[in-house]
């Protein structure tokens, strides 16, 4: 009886060292801690990719449309399809970190006061011209629009920020759509549609007849009803 008692008690002294040896144990505690915070860690990263990501795209679209604009009024004396195919290139080059010939869409119109008065009294588009895959359309018009009405009485641009050409002026008008597609998992960023506009003034062109001095054939040309990411 005596001998059952101790081999208990030794039994019991065994158990209680394996607790506090367990209890006392730490070689395990950074990968558990590792395990439980790393779903955290890679959701607070992703969010910080993307929403890099996210801002660079936008400024990259938003100076493209200034670009270009800017570039098309800038063009003086006169201006060519071979013009237009100069601002085209460089917008192309401009948007390929983010491929923009395939998943956007620029348009670029020359808009001016229709010289009408009255209730017909606005702004036309002269000529629009277009560069991406992305099938889309003015928001604002097509090439010819307000020319015979009040169609573009306020001008181009979002409501409350029209943009209108002065008497005797012309303006560069460009908007950029893109459709955004996020690189990471989550439901922070979703794919959208980003839009710009910008809009700059002729700076010294005698006329806004839009030429073909080179005879570019229409296949060539960057009118709206055609779509390429070249």
């Amino acid at each position: 009886m005596q001998s059952v008692k101790l081999l208990a008690t030794a039994q019991l002294k065994r158990c209680r060292a394996s607790l506090n040896a367990l209890r006392q144990a730490t070689s395990g505690v950074a990968m558990v801690e590792f395990a439980l915070t790393l779903p955290v860690f890679a959701s607070i990263s992703f969010v910080g990719v993307e929403t890099a990501r996210f801002v660079a795209v936008n400024m990259r679209l938003s100076q493209m449309a200034l670009m270009a604009a800017d570039n098309a009024g800038r063009v003086r004396s006169s201006i060519d399809e071979t013009d237009i195919e100069e601002v085209m290139v460089g917008v192309r080059k401009a948007g390929e970190a983010i491929n923009f010939g395939n998943k956007g869409r620029i348009i670029l119109s020359s808009m001016s006061p229709n010289g009408l008065t009255g209730t017909s009294a606005g702004q036309k588009i002269t000529w629009q011209r277009c560069f991406g895959l992305k099938a889309v359309s003015s928001s604002y018009g097509a090439q010819d629009a307000g020319k015979t009405d009040a169609t573009l009485a306020g001008g181009m641009g979002p409501t409350g920020n029209k943009i209108a050409a002065m008497t005797g002026a012309v303006v560069m008008f460009v908007e950029v759509k893109y459709d955004y597609a996020p690189i990471t998992p989550g439901p922070f960023f979703g794919t959208q549609i980003l839009t710009y506009t910008a809009a700059y003034t002729v700076r010294e062109r005698a006329t806004e007849t839009l030429s073909n001095l080179s005879n570019l054939a229409a296949s060539k040309k960057r009118t709206c009803d055609l779509y390429s990411a070249t």
